[in-house]
């Protein structure tokens, strides 16, 4: 196989976890990830989502782990952070992707709609990162993260 252009990106023998990757700007990281040769955890609250961006992934030649999880349910996500280490051997990226906007105006939303937002938007981001960073650090070739946001967070 020929070598890859000098400005390509190559992901081999890595392993990244996209939160909110069962969709959307998640897919899409989670399939570009599977095509510069990473192994792939798609993290994603809607079951079948997961699962069918982990068979996209598979159909590129890598290993997808779909994990069907609530990112604000912090007992899901170290289930989940666990299961990666298991069965993918680490993490070596992190994507903070997950995350979600209210359909009404604000002054028309409730304490508990605001806290809401506040878990999905940042609590989520720092409770994946607690439980990934020790497994990054465990692999002991550094690693990246990347947080997504938007006006929500």
């Amino acid at each position: 196989m020929p070598n890859p252009p000098a400005t390509a990106i190559t992901l081999e023998n890595r392993v990244a976890l996209i939160t909110g990757g069962g969709a959307g700007i998640g897919r899409s990281i989670a399939l570009a990830c599977a095509g510069a040769g990473a192994d792939v955890a798609i993290l994603d609250i809607i079951p079948e989502r997961c699962e069918e961006t982990a068979e996209r992934v598979r159909e590129l030649g890598r290993r997808a782990l779909p994990l069907p999880a609530d990112v604000t349910d912090s007992a899901q996500v170290q289930s989940a952070v666990e299961s990666i280490r298991e069965t993918l051997g680490g993490i070596d990226i992190l994507v903070n992707n997950a995350g979600g906007t209210a359909r009404k105006p604000f002054l028309d939303q409730s304490e508990r709609s605001w806290r809401r937002h506040i878990d999905l938007n940042l609590v989520s981001v720092l409770t994946i990162t607690a439980a990934a960073v020790p497994i990054i650090i465990e692999g002991g070739r550094g690693g990246s993260i990347i947080n997504i946001s938007s006006i929500e967070a």
